[in-house]
């Protein structure tokens, strides 16, 4: 009885007793009761450190037990035994770091790819007719469109990229396509559409397709056609609606290209690529994948594209056969009206919505913008932001870009004002049509201001007659809100340019600017030589037909290149060249005939005045937007009052500010230009059948003129804050052409000084004249 009752009050700590004496037996087996040497010749596993000779130094294991005195007495002679050794330094060999590569673009170096590359099948006979009307017709909005084509004829359309193979075999050029596809653009783009030149593409909607296609499926999507004769199994992409080949699939077939070509017969290229495809990379032609299918549509022989009303021809992404340029021109003109109804109809819808939405709204409606989707207004934050309302009427502007008080409503703002009135009476006529209809009488006040957030607002008070529909009319004043937005924003390629190219100054010097030379070098020695600019300044000595026949008498420029050569012997790595010319009528065209000659055709100019101030800055810029075979530059510098009428009865300031106080950038002045020497020589040539008829156009013209009239590049001119030119009086010379001697006059006027400066003087004179 005792004992059950003993085990029933053991039974709950059982399991720990148990544990208990576990553990102690446990901790006595790890105990290790064998002594140990502690001369070991490697390092254990349990982090040992040893001597230069291979035994244990002050350390051991842990759990090792201490050997006794006679262990301890042989430490002590090994100890005294020891002897250290020296070990030399070596220094450690540099190895020349690799340079770093970076690629150009991020989506390079990222792996990026485009999403749609496009290849036409054209023919010699046809790149000049229907390639161009495939090229004008979708290449601005496709990233990259390639011309294929077997041989090539004597001239090539501008503006397009074509591929010739050399042959005129269709399955030949087939292969080539494909071959050269996978070596140049296949790690580049992710789908790829082949289509012949007589097919019609709806660039937006192939864009829109493989948008919402995989990019990793394995996908040949067309047309899908039996072979001739049906022995062959599966189905091919007929080539005349175009086909989509994913870049998968393109990698798939590469190895066996080869074997395609030799082991394949067919007599149409398309059926050799299907064939070849089924083959080899056993994918046969779709329709439809993902839910997305591909529309076509065969088009009859002389059929007018505005009388076809189907819903498949209004759907297709493709129309085949197209027989010439114009039809091919009218159906882009059909499909595009087909895009801007739906775009249209999408405004309208997401308009709907905003203005439903904005009723549940914490404000109502007044939390909806007006227009609708359109930015709200800017909001000043003090009073120096508050943007001006500027006041007109149908014939005059009451702010005027010379400070007028009144100036005449001209040019582009008369037609800005005559379209804001067209459009505010249609849209009253169409929101108060059929019960009123409204015929303007006049406008009473106009008010216009620019908001960079949104665009240009209007404010117009307009007198209306308004007629009922039983021919009552009387008169009456409405007030009507409009907004020109900021949307037709376009996008425009350019080519890709450096900051590495090397710039040519040409300075021309007259006897009348020899007193601003050694301003001049001062200036530039301090900005391009002490910074070794990449850039090199060339003279220009104009001489009259007197002081050439003097120049060895009495050279007028010697006191100028004396200071060259000083200018030399300072900046021992400098050579500044210089060129004399004799000319009655200084003309830049005949100039630059002659400097045009001593230079390679890839030499940038910039044309130069002795009242310049170039810097690092507008150099740069000069390079950035000067484009060979693209753009010509015309900078528009910041002209400087004279400091006479500008700071009259003040000390002059130690720098001199781009405040419009000191200065204004001289529009008048087209003296300053950056192109290159092969556009120069081009546009030129076009000009010689017209300088053969008249010989004074070489000095009617200058170079801004002869690049406006006779190239086909875009002269780019813009303000440029960095080039900047001090004031000194200039006669114009008029030998010079009517224009170019009256722009001059108007530079000269415009530099004195504004006309709030101007005023003040006069007024300053008016008043001591009258005491």
């Amino acid at each position: 009885m005792r004992f059950s009752m003993l085990i029933s009050l053991l039974r709950p700590i059982g399991p720990v007793i148990i544990g208990i004496s576990l553990g102690f037996t446990l901790s006595l087996l790890s105990v290790s009761w064998v002594e140990e040497r502690c001369d070991i010749n490697a390092i254990g596993d349990e982090g040992i450190v040893l001597s230069q000779d291979g035994s244990l130094k002050g350390a051991r294991r842990p759990n090792s037990i201490s050997p006794g005195s006679d262990g301890e007495e042989e430490e002590e002679e090994e100890e005294e035994d020891f002897q250290p050794r020296i070990i030399p330094y070596k220094p450690v060999k540099q190895t020349q770091s690799k340079k770093l590569f970076r690629a150009k673009y991020i989506s390079t170096e990222l792996g990026i790819r485009e999403r749609l590359f496009v290849g036409i099948l054209t023919s010699k006979n046809t790149i000049n007719t229907l390639g161009v009307a495939v090229n004008r017709t979708i290449s601005h909005h496709l990233d990259n469109v390639v011309f294929f084509t077997g041989t090539r004829s004597h001239k090539i359309p501008h503006g397009m990229i074509v591929v010739t193979h050399g042959d005129e075999r269709l399955i030949w050029n087939m292969f080539q396509t494909i071959k050269y596809i996978l070596e140049h653009y296949i790690t580049e783009y992710d789908w790829f559409y082949l289509a012949q030149d007589d097919t019609y593409t709806q660039a937006d909607r192939i864009k829109v397709l493989v948008e919402h296609l995989s990019m990793d499926r394995v996908l040949y999507m067309g047309s899908p056609e039996e072979f001739i004769g049906g022995e062959m199994q599966g189905r091919y992409c007929y080539g005349g609606f175009g086909y989509l080949l994913s870049r998968s699939l393109l990698l798939r077939l590469q190895p066996f290209l080869e074997n395609c070509r030799n082991d394949i017969l067919s007599a149409r290229h398309d059926e050799w690529l299907g064939r070849c495809i089924i083959d080899y990379a056993d994918t046969n032609c779709v329709e439809e994948f993902e839910g997305q299918k591909y529309y076509y549509y065969e088009m009859g022989k002389n059929s007018d594209p505005s009388k076809e009303d189907n819903v498949q021809f209004n759907n297709a992404l493709t129309v085949h056969p197209v027989s010439d340029p114009e039809q091919m021109y009218r159906l882009h003109k059909h499909f595009t009206e087909i895009e801007l109804q739906k775009t249209y109809e999408e405004i309208e819808k997401l308009q709907a919505e905003i203005k439903n939405v904005s009723v549940v709204a914490f404000e109502g409606n007044r939390s909806a913008l007006w227009p609708v989707g359109i930015n709200p207004p800017f909001e000043p934050k003090t009073r120096f932001e508050v943007l001006r309302w500027d006041y007109f009427t149908e014939d005059q502007v009451y702010s005027c870009t010379d400070g007028s008080p009144k100036c005449e409503l001209r040019g582009i703002d008369k037609l800005d004002v005559a379209d804001v009135i067209e459009t505010a009476m249609g849209e009253l006529n169409k929101k108060y049509k059929p019960v009123l209809h409204l015929k303007k009488q006049q406008l009473i006040n106009g008010y216009r201001r620019f908001d960079p957030t949104r665009g240009m607002e209007y404010t117009l008070d307009l007198q209306l007659e308004v007629v009922n529909q039983k021919g009552h009319s009387r008169s009456i004043t409405k007030r009507v809100h409009l907004v020109r937005p900021l949307s037709r924003i376009e996008i425009i390629p350019m080519p890709y340019v450096t900051e590495a190219t090397r710039v040519h100054i040409i300075l021309p010097v007259t006897l009348q600017d020899r007193e601003h030379v050694q301003q001049f070098l001062e200036v530039y020695a301090a900005n391009a030589f002490e910074t070794s600019e990449n850039a090199i300044l060339t003279f220009l000595f104009i001489y009259d037909p007197i002081e050439a026949q003097q120049v060895n008498q009495n050279d007028i420029f010697a006191s100028v290149k004396a200071q060259i050569n000083a200018c030399e012997h300072r900046y021992p790595t400098v050579k500044i060249p210089w060129i004399s010319v004799k000319s009655e009528s200084p003309s830049q065209i005949k100039f630059m005939d002659i400097i045009s000659k001593k230079h390679p055709v890839d030499t940038l100019f910039f044309i130069a005045t002795v009242k310049t101030s170039i810097n690092s800055e507008f150099l740069n810029r000069c390079r950035m937007n000067s484009i060979n075979n693209w753009q010509v530059f015309f900078p528009i510098h910041f002209q400087y009052y004279n400091p006479d009428v500008a700071y009259h009865n003040q000390p002059l300031p130690n720098t001199l500010d781009l405040v419009k106080e000191a200065g204004h950038f001289d529009r008048s002045s087209f003296t300053e230009a950056c192109f290159y020497n092969s556009d120069y020589m081009t546009t030129r040539t076009r000009m010689s059948s017209d300088v053969q008829e008249n010989e004074d156009i070489l000095e009617n013209l200058d170079i801004y003129e002869m690049f406006v009239k006779y190239s086909g590049l875009h002269v780019f001119r813009a303000v440029e804050p960095g080039l900047h030119q001090k004031y000194s009086y200039q006669p114009c010379n008029p030998r010079l052409s009517e224009d170019i001697y009256q722009r001059c006059v108007q530079s000269t006027l415009d530099s004195l000084g504004s006309r709030s400066q101007l005023a003040l003087l006069l007024f300053e004179q008016e008043q001591g004249n009258s005491t």
